[in-house]
């Protein structure tokens, strides 16, 4: 069945493989008159139809294996060769077939993007009653109810006490965020515990999700189309074919030699040794986990002279935990078990990585008569002993416990501070962890010619141009927006420009690169939508092995090329002399064929060389 909806979809290549078959048939059965005439036709009707389209391309300027394919085609069927005819015709129409699939794949993604917007919103009344209605009818000014894990329908002003949002798809950043009344709330975030009340400050299309899918819209629609690697061999190709064939009409008066000549002129090495080769090595790529899209993004990869990195869940891993524990007055044990109670009370983002901890030291919990929170400060807890627990900044504590010493923080960490009572009963400290090959990534990426590495992140410029410094990158922008990254991107002169990046507010800029690497093993499907290639597994080593697999696989597919073209002039300088009939041509050209494709499948054997993990100093591994 999915044959069947493949012919009828693409028919200029089911007619070729049904006429190629039929053809062969009525040969083995002794009917060749009849299988000429199909396989005439066939070649006819698809030279007339390239021709027109070649015509057209040419009026536009651009040149192709079209105008190659249509004398090569011409050439077969005049010299009687209509079986090597039919080939061309089904390598020709197959490849079409491809490149159309693959831009119904890119209007499919988008569409995927568009369809996971928020489609409904909680409308509160004058009288209090909920009205649900489609989100393009909310108007500024409406009062809306975000249940728990629903998405935020548009950006707005938080009117509850709090709310707690997982914001990780939009900012890339893993930690929950809490909020307090009056501050502003985007859309396409989720609520992660109760219901809350919003006033909304924009319409859908002006809110924040909203400009996210019309910028990868207008990413996607002003990316040219990329010219095939063969493409740029078509015209000297053809001319020098085209110059050989009749310099030998000329010498010899007889217009056969003409015909002869371009038998062995065809384009197949040309047609074949490229897709051959991408496809080997995209398959190689997907075996290290890796599926890139298409040949153009291939290509692409092996050109990269620029790099944009996201930093969190790209260069680090994205999840929040307890590096070490500092302790104070109180033993490693009693402090988390005392953060834990306190926290266990708290909307805080270091909450469960806190809690998290204690559950797994098997750590009993002080109880507690009652808690608050001090809206970006910390959390403070009453134990049942009457003795006070705070948790949270440095000055939060020190209204408790005086002056601190703030501690020492490698590069990516941040503290929690603990008191109780007067005393510091220790210090927390939790980090998002760099990964082990990041830095041995962007090394790797330097020796492959990536000359200008940048992070682009959202995050604060103090933790980021740690990281930066950390992994080898000189150049940080912080505090980015979906925006400003494209427009940071945008600004980096060495073309073509790699991004690599997760999450939904990655996908205008993955889209607006030259070639975008999402990691989607964690990021946001946006990501790998918006996205030239995906990353499978959670290794962003990856990022260096599909660049040097695709710049192996360009140059297999360009020594398979040149071997081919090289070949093919020599046959055709025999022809023209007169030592190469057009019979025993076309079955020399069968050989060209199949060098060209033995050397193009080289691609499926490209290797890479392994990105070292960092070594982690003992300081690095210590966990209290």
């Amino acid at each position: 069945m999915a044959l069947i909806r493949a012919l009828r979809r693409y028919p200029l290549a089911g007619l070729a493989v049904v006429a190629l078959a039929t053809t062969l048939i009525l040969l083995a059965v002794g009917l060749p008159g009849a299988a000429q005439i199909l396989a005439t036709t066939v070649i006819g009707i698809v030279v007339l139809l390239t021709a027109w389209d070649m015509v057209k391309d040419i009026m536009a300027g651009k040149w192709g294996l079209d105008i190659l394919a249509v004398v090569a085609m011409v050439a077969t069927v005049l010299v009687g060769e209509y079986v090597a005819g039919l080939i061309i015709v089904l390598m020709l129409t197959g490849g079409e077939a491809l490149e159309e699939m693959a831009a119904g794949r890119a209007g499919r993604e988008l569409d995927a993007l568009i369809s996971r917007a928020p489609q409904f919103a909680n409308r509160e009344g004058a009288d209090g009653q909920l009205t649900q209605i489609p989100v393009d009818e909310v108007a500024i000014g409406d009062i809306l109810v975000v249940r728990p894990n629903e998405t935020l329908p548009v950006d707005g002003t938080l009117l509850g006490a709090s709310a707690t949002i997982d914001a990780s798809a939009m900012t890339g950043e893993p930690l929950p965020v809490t909020f307090r009344t009056g501050d502003t709330l985007a859309s396409g975030t989720v609520n992660e515990t109760r219901a809350f009340r919003m006033q909304a400050t924009a319409t859908s299309a002006d809110s924040q999700y909203g400009s996210i899918v019309r910028l990868v819209r207008e990413a996607v629609e002003s990316q040219a189309p990329m010219v095939r690697l063969a493409d740029r061999y078509a015209v000297p190709f053809t001319i020098v074919s085209l110059a050989i064939a009749a310099f030998a009409w000329f010498i010899s008066g007889n217009p056969t030699r003409f015909a002869e000549v371009l038998v062995v002129a065809t384009p197949c090495p040309l047609l074949i040794a490229a897709p051959v080769a991408f496809m080997g090595g995209m398959s190689r790529a997907a075996q290290i986990g890796v599926i890139i899209k298409n040949g153009g993004a291939l290509e692409t990869l092996a050109r990269v002279r620029s790099a944009a990195l996201d930093k969190t869940g790209t260069l680090t891993r994205g999840n929040p935990e307890v590096r070490r524990v500092i302790p104070g007055t109180h033993s490693a044990d009693e402090l988390i078990a005392l953060a834990a109670a306190a926290e266990q009370f708290s909307l805080h983002a270091f909450a469960q990585s806190i809690g998290q901890v204690a559950a797994e030291r098997g750590l009993t919990l002080p109880e507690v008569t009652g808690a608050d929170e001090t809206a970006t400060n910390g959390v403070r807890a009453l134990l049942a002993d009457g003795t006070e627990v705070r948790v949270g900044k440095i000055t939060y504590i020190e209204e408790v416990a005086g002056p601190l010493e703030p501690a020492q923080l490698a590069p990516g960490e941040t503290f929690v501070y603990v008191s109780h009572g007067s005393d510091l009963a220790g210090i927390i400290i939790l980090a998002d962890e760099l990964r082990a090959t990041a830095a041995g990534t962007v090394a790797r990426l330097h020796e492959l010619g990536v000359t200008d590495i940048a992070m682009l992140t959202g995050d604060n410029a103090a933790t980021a141009r740690a990281i930066a410094g950390t992994v080898g990158i000189d150049e940080v922008e912080a505090g980015c927006t979906p925006q400003t990254k494209v427009e940071h991107l945008a600004a980096m002169r060495n073309r073509p420009v790699l991004m690599v990046g997760d999450g939904v507010n990655d996908a205008p800029v993955l889209a607006a690169a030259d070639v975008g690497i999402a990691l989607g093993a964690r990021g946001a499907s946006a990501a790998s939508e918006s996205a030239s290639a995906v990353i499978t597994q959670d290794d962003i080593a990856n990022v260096a092995y599909v660049i040097e697999i695709s710049q192996r696989t360009v140059r297999i597919a360009l020594q398979s090329i040149w071997l081919g073209i090289a070949i093919s002039i020599g046959l055709m300088i025999v022809a023209a002399l007169g030592y190469l009939p057009a019979v025993v041509g076309a079955i020399l050209q069968e050989g060209v064929d199949l060098v060209a494709i033995l050397g193009a499948l080289r691609a499926l054997r490209v290797s890479h060389t392994p990105v070292p993990e960092a070594v982690e100093t003992p300081a690095a591994r210590q966990a209290a």
